[in-house]
């Protein structure tokens, strides 16, 4: 007998879920009827393709090479389908868009008006977390993710860069006085991150030649929190330019030791599940964020930092 699509989504859903109850769920089938499926396609094969144990699901090496292929033949046919309804409606329905807050705010908070008249029928669900989340988990469909990425599972695509610099607002240097070599700074207040430990490495070069790691004197897993930290004078920080482009415009923030920053750039992918084919929301949402960021609108004003 041939393999049938049901049987190749069915396979590839109870290894992105972890188990067969979870993928059960996300096919909306019975438990039962997912197992005999996965069954069905492992007797046609005439080969395993996961270890059940009683604790978790584990691929064999059989079933790693035979994923990737499954995973192409849904990709495929998904994308087909996908197209043609593309070529019949516009996008529609919810999509759930999720970023760390200062993107959020700074970058597609300015861009919701514009959207929703260009794509009306789509119901825009934005939602703000500072880590990595888990997009099945949370029921998410595309996330901003700022940073070098990891995870393998996902599809990405570049929205953009952004450069980082150390900053503090005229009134914390007036009263404080302004670094002149990267020493100076261990005698200032330093705004850092409680998580992850490396936001708090510095594009600056230390006396050893190692990247300057800081120890902060107020810590946050919030950029937007230390923006608004360093704006009332509470320190030094180090911010990426989509969230200080305009405080730097107005005066509000100054860059110092411009002279020993090296230009350190973030990369900031939109990423969705490579299980699924781009949905016509996501494209419209990632398509219309990357058009927007290199245009001369006031939103590309507002994240003057895209540089593809």
């Amino acid at each position: 007998m041939k393999i049938t699509l049901d049987e190749l989504q069915t396979f590839a859903a109870v290894v992105d879920t972890g188990s067969i109850t979870a993928a059960a769920q996300q096919l909306d089938l019975t438990v039962s009827a997912a197992s005999r499926t996965l069954g069905r396609l492992e007797e046609k094969l005439k080969t395993t393709l996961l270890r059940r144990t009683t604790r978790r699901l584990e691929l064999t090496e059989e079933g790693r090479a035979f994923l990737q292929d499954a995973r192409a033949i849904i990709e495929s046919v998904e994308s087909a389908e996908e197209q043609m309804v593309a070529r019949r409606e516009k996008p529609s329905g919810r999509l759930r868009v999720d970023a760390a807050s200062p993107f959020m705010l700074h970058v597609i908070v300015p861009l919701v008006q514009g959207y929703r008249e260009r794509y009306p029928e789509v119901e825009l669900e934005l939602n703000s977390n500072e880590g990595v989340i888990d997009l099945l988990e949370r029921r998410t469909d595309v996330a901003i993710r700022i940073g070098r990425l990891k995870d393998s599972t996902l599809h990405s695509r570049l929205v953009g860069n952004s450069r980082l610099r150390i900053l503090a607002s005229p009134n914390y240097l007036e009263v404080n006085g302004q670094p002149r070599k990267i020493e100076d700074l261990g005698k200032h207040a330093l705004l850092g991150f409680n998580q992850p430990e490396s936001l708090n490495v510095w594009p600056l070069l230390g006396a050893d030649g190692e990247p300057y790691h800081i120890e902060p004197t107020v810590w946050s897993s919030s950029g937007e929190t230390l923006r608004q930290l360093a704006l009332e004078g509470n320190g030094i920080v180090c911010l990426s330019d989509f969230m200080t482009t305009q405080d730097r415009e107005a005066g509000r923030l100054m860059q110092i030791l411009t002279r020993h920053t090296q230009d350190v750039r973030q990369p900031i992918h939109a990423v969705y599940y490579r299980n699924t084919a781009i949905s016509s929301r996501i494209a419209s949402f990632v398509d219309y964020l990357i058009e927007a960021l290199g245009s001369g609108t006031p939103a590309r004003r507002a994240a003057a930092w895209a540089d593809h």
